[in-house]
């Protein structure tokens, strides 16, 4: 035996043969039972792989929480691929396409109940199915992990600066050690605080008493060869920090960023074409000019330009070229200044 805890699924209408605890390299599916009229009887099936080797932690990795962001359902596919137990101290769980539905139809959202599985947490094991999957991770795998790393890009919309998001808990209690697997993971953090949600699958985390990091690492509806090349080392140091992997060397010295106003999420305030003038990972300073609106019926009009609110780095940049009042345009974060690294 492996020593490793069974998640309890009973409390879950998705069900799993896949032995979780046996030492061994399995990949499976868990069942979402959701009746409808294109799958009235049968099932959705959602894939779920575990590596156990020797004794040491579980780490819950996910990805595909929306289903338009390609970087981490490859990256776990391909480390589940790579990996066998003799090189693990201790117990990964994947899930590389948690919203299978969403993945399936390269969505953001399901199609089945149009829900946000990263606003859905802590869900409902008799809500719809994407409740039924928020559940299933936060009320029966949590209790069994020890750490969670939850892989995001900007999807079809927008392009994310590759970082490692780490999350501050209300009381502080987690975040030394949050903060320290985001280093280990990528050389950016962006530091989630006020402005952070906490039905995210980090939201979940946190009310576990879990440390957990996020990553964004790409995005724009394509997979690049760069962002999937940091998303699978940033697996194998966070992996190595847990004590998972073997690995040497300290990880490098990181810049942390943090979007302490929610004036730093720039938004179009009138509709147009978007000519931006800054790439997301650049620095700016506070006024100065991300890009134009033009008007796509007017070619006399005046272009509206759009500036930065403060001095920081263009952590994101949006992917859409025609954009309507309120659609996001960039995030400007700025630095923590208060030794959070330390």
């Amino acid at each position: 035996m492996s020593g490793h805890r069974a998640p309890d699924l009973s409390a879950s209408r998705i069900g799993t043969g896949l032995d979780l605890t046996a030492p061994g390299k399995r990949a499976g599916h868990a069942r979402l039972v959701w009746s409808d009229n294109d799958t009235p009887l049968g099932h959705r099936p959602v894939p779920i792989g575990v590596i156990v080797g020797a004794a040491g932690p579980t780490v819950l990795l996910t990805a595909g929480v929306h289903g338009d962001e390609y970087e981490g359902p490859v990256a776990l596919t391909r480390l589940f691929q790579a990996l066998e137990p003799g090189a693990v101290q201790g117990r990964l769980i994947l899930l590389p396409a948690l919203n299978a539905p969403a993945v399936r139809a390269a969505a953001r959202v399901s199609p089945l109940d149009g829900a946000n599985l990263n606003r859905a947490f802590p869900g409902d094991p008799n809500g719809g199915p994407t409740a039924m999957l928020a559940h299933l991770l936060e009320t029966c795998l949590m209790p069994v992990a020890d750490a969670v790393i939850d892989l995001h890009s900007g999807g079809k919309a927008s392009w994310f600066t590759p970082c490692a998001l780490a999350a501050r808990a209300p009381d502080g209690r987690l975040d030394p050690a949050n903060m320290a697997l985001a280093a280990a993971f990528a050389p950016l953090i962006w530091v989630l605080g006020a402005q952070n949600d906490d039905r995210s699958v980090n939201g979940a985390a946190t009310r576990a008493g879990l440390p957990c990091i996020a990553a964004e690492l790409g995005g724009g509806g394509a997979l690049g060869i760069d962002a999937l090349a940091m998303a699978e080392a940033g697996l194998r140091g966070a992996l190595a920090h847990l004590g998972v992997l073997s690995g040497d060397g300290l990880p490098p010295a990181a810049r942390a960023v943090e979007l302490a106003e929610p004036a730093q999420s720039v938004c179009a305030p009138i509709g147009g074409y978007w000519a931006p003038e800054v790439a997301a990972g650049s620095d700016v300073g506070a006024g100065a000019r991300l890009g134009r609106l033009l008007d796509p019926l007017r070619m006399d009009a005046a272009p509206h330009p759009v500036h930065a609110p403060c001095d920081g780095l263009l952590l994101a940049e949006t992917r859409r070229g025609l954009v309507t009042p309120g659609d996001f345009l960039g995030l400007v974060a700025s630095d923590v200044r208060e030794g959070y690294l330390r």
